[in-house]
């Protein structure tokens, strides 16, 4: 079953206090993105976060997750009432991921000219 866009929005309102969040579809979901950092995902209509020692900390009882196959690596967040929690879990689990990549403009390589000296 495929999430509804109703339900994405929610979740990312419930995260808003964690800063801009942004979501898109990702592989029939959708993934979930705040301040640039990928950290989370929408499937079934249930939130998943990246599996990080903060969500460990905050998150004790959850088990492993793998929502879209593979090796588990995401927690299920069951309840989505508290947004303060919801902020403080996604602050803290970006604080623990890499930074996102900086995409290089799509152009023509620039040559690179050197001249042959003998140095």
């Amino acid at each position: 079953m495929a999430s509804s866009l109703g339900y994405v929005q929610y979740v990312a309102s419930q995260l808003a206090g964690a800063g801009v969040i942004t979501y898109k579809k990702l592989f029939g979901e959708y993934g979930l993105w705040c301040g640039g950092k990928f950290f989370g995902t929408v499937e079934d209509n249930q939130f998943y976060v990246k599996m990080t020692n903060a969500g460990h900390l905050l998150l004790p009882d959850a088990e492993p997750a793998a929502p879209h196959g593979g090796e588990p690596g995401m927690y299920l967040v069951e309840d989505l009432d508290d947004a303060d929690f919801l902020a403080r879990l996604v602050i803290q689990t970006c604080g623990e991921l890499p930074e996102p990549k900086v995409k290089k403009k799509a152009g023509k390589a620039k040559k690179i000219h050197s001249t042959d000296d003998g140095r």
